[in-house]
């Protein structure tokens, strides 16, 4: 089984690059974030005709918004509102073998790195709070999941382009990376991608629009992840960051992450 993360920035904008990447990577499942289309707005029709005929999505009108496009039968999960906001930052389906897929867009912070003068990024640390607590009591239940998404955070010191430069700027700030690996131990998560690629090697799923030349510069960040509870290592069988999507025609700022997974 093949799953797929990715922060689109936009699905009706970029919905052509969505039918490159299944024709190309042929994901079973694609979880999307960032779709920024409100639920009576989701491109339906062009979705349909991609072959994915199970979905699931929350949106809202310009901002966040999450879905699953699935060729295997799924259900709703349960998915939740965070922090109490309605802000549609979290999908989940369940398919017939039980397997769990939760699918998450955690806020970005903003700018400053001060919860006191920065609601976005007090928001942001909250949700990480709220997210170890969640798993935590979730944690005996014993079922195969997946958790993935775009966490707005790079743990690693390899995960960004300079680890020195980049310690007082939101996303791998001390205060988040601590905070992330409190959601990863909470349930036993296994990081997929780091499970095939070494952590000593640099490695980036996000690269700015500021960038004039961003594979010359080379400045990004690893903020999309996929994660398994520990039943599932034996699984794994690859994981990989298409990384020349970000060199498509109007891309996002973010590239797939492709995890395929022996059911």
């Amino acid at each position: 089984m093949r799953i797929v993360s990715w922060n689109i920035n936009s699905l009706r904008l970029r919905l052509p690059l969505v039918k490159k990447l299944t024709e190309e990577a042929k994901p079973d499942l694609l979880c999307l974030q960032e779709t920024k289309v409100p639920d009576e707005a989701f491109p339906m029709d062009g979705v349909l005709a991609l072959g994915y005929r199970h979905i699931l999505f929350r949106g809202m009108k310009g901002y966040n918004g999450v879905a699953i496009l699935s060729r295997l039968p799924i259900e709703d999960a349960g998915s939740r509102d965070w922090c109490g906001k309605q802000d549609c930052r979290h999908v989940a389906a369940r398919l017939p073998s039980g397997l769990e897929v939760h699918n998450f867009y955690v806020p970005s912070g903003g700018d400053e790195p001060d919860p006191d003068s920065n609601e976005k990024f007090a928001h942001k640390l909250d949700f990480m709070r709220e997210m170890a607590r969640w798993w935590k009591k979730r944690s005996g239940n014993g079922a195969p999941a997946v958790m993935l998404g775009d966490l707005n955070v790079a743990p690693l010191e390899t995960d960004v382009w300079s680890h020195k430069q980049l310690l007082k700027i939101v996303s791998h700030t001390p205060v988040e990376v601590e905070l992330l690996g409190k959601v990863m131990a909470a349930h036993g998560w296994v990081d997929v991608v780091r499970h095939f690629i070494p952590p000593e090697e640099k490695l980036y799923s996000w690269w700015s629009y500021r960038s004039p030349n961003w594979r010359k510069g080379d400045r990004g960040r690893r903020l999309d992840h996929v994660w398994v509870t520990p039943a599932l290592t034996a699984a794994l069988r690859s994981a990989t960051i298409l990384k020349d999507a970000r060199d498509w025609e109007r891309p996002s700022d973010h590239v797939p992450v492709i995890v395929d997974i022996d059911m």
